[in-house]
């Protein structure tokens, strides 16, 4: 990973592979969560500027049965899988039998999700979707609370031709109080969601959202975006390292994908102007060599570049919260501050 080796990754914790450099051109350190939980939303949220105190509920024995009975009485189909699994593994397992019956496939996973696999061709999207918004508006509040609801919808007729479509759609909660999108938003600014950022965010605070498919596309449609001209935050989320290659622990796969995205870095520093910071960092972690198939909370590394950096970067503060970051975005652009984080605007030269 040459280029993030030059931001300073190793110089964070050394990584084997990735060399300490002498002179890092970003600014860089870790940060620590401070929220209750590890998952998706409770670290995008606190990155933006918020303290969750109560973790997501989570559901690793499957959904209760009043749950259950409730979305079959809504849905007018038997609900089939009801277990954590994996999402490919579970499509393959019962979808055959899903388009012999009829019925939804639901299931969850190490995260606060109850997700609902159909075969497009079976089940119309507008349906699944349907189904999904009333699971949505059942489980928001006690005793399910749930993060996200996902419908993951997929095309195919045999276990061995399954695959997944770019249909996929996330129902999460509003976040519990206003964000630093929000705030950008408020002072006429812009808030550029990419990715799966407005769903995380249920579209608060989000000026303009951009869909992408994958990390590739993630990056292609972020160094588009670059060449455009706009004033405030644009924001992308690479869901592959998760989804594709944390939660199935397989950090070869990782570790493609970490070089993949390294190869592109050098189009995002040709694109960006002179007053432009980028900032990298991660919502929680997903050790693909950790026992399980759950997120690892750990730290995130950060690293802040821009060109106006000269002289190149040092290393900053340990971040005792998530929402330095943010607190470091409203700073810049003037806008109110969020509740917790501290800015290190001022340390940035």
């Amino acid at each position: 990973m040459p280029n993030m080796a030059m931001l300073g990754l190793s110089n964070i914790r050394e990584i084997e592979g990735v060399p300490v450099v002498d002179k890092p051109q970003a600014y860089f350190t870790k940060m620590q969560e401070t929220s209750a939980g590890k998952d998706t939303m409770t670290g995008h949220w606190e990155i933006m500027g918020l303290y969750i105190d109560t973790p997501f509920r989570v559901f690793p024995d499957g959904f209760p049965d009043e749950l259950i009975q409730k979305i079959e009485d809504f849905s007018g189909r038997k609900v089939i899988g009801n277990k954590p699994a994996s999402g490919t593994e579970i499509m393959e397992e019962l979808g055959e039998e899903q388009l012999a019956t009829g019925a939804l496939i639901v299931y969850t996973s190490a995260d606060s999700v109850l997700q609902i696999a159909a075969n497009e061709e079976l089940i119309p999207l507008e349906e699944l979707y349907r189904i999904c918004e009333y699971c949505r508006e059942i489980t928001r509040d006690e005793p399910y609370m749930l993060g996200r609801i996902i419908a993951r919808p997929f095309v195919g007729k045999t276990a061995k031709t399954f695959e997944r479509t770019s249909n996929r759609h996330d129902y999460a909660l509003k976040p519990f109080d206003k964000t630093v999108m929000d705030h950008l938003k408020d002072g006429g600014l812009d808030s550029i969601a990419i990715g799966k950022i407005s769903d995380i965010f249920d579209d608060e605070g989000v000026t303009r959202s951009i869909r992408t498919k994958s990390n590739m596309d993630g990056m292609d449609k972020f160094i588009d975006l670059l060449t455009e001209d706009f004033h405030g935050m644009s924001f992308l989320n690479l869901v592959d390292f998760d989804a594709l290659f944390g939660h199935r622990r397989d950090p070869i796969g990782y570790g493609d994908a970490l070089e993949a995205f390294d190869a592109r870095l050098p189009e995002v520093f040709a694109n960006m102007q002179e007053d432009d910071l980028l900032l990298i960092t991660a919502d929680h972690g997903n050790d693909p060599t950790y026992r399980g198939t759950d997120h690892t909370r750990e730290y995130v590394p950060l690293l802040a570049y821009s060109k106006q950096f000269k002289d190149g970067g040092k290393e900053l503060d340990l971040r005792k919260t998530f929402s330095d970051l943010g607190a470091t975005v409203a700073d810049n652009f003037k806008v109110k501050m969020p509740e917790y984080g501290t800015s290190f605007l001022n340390d940035l030269k």
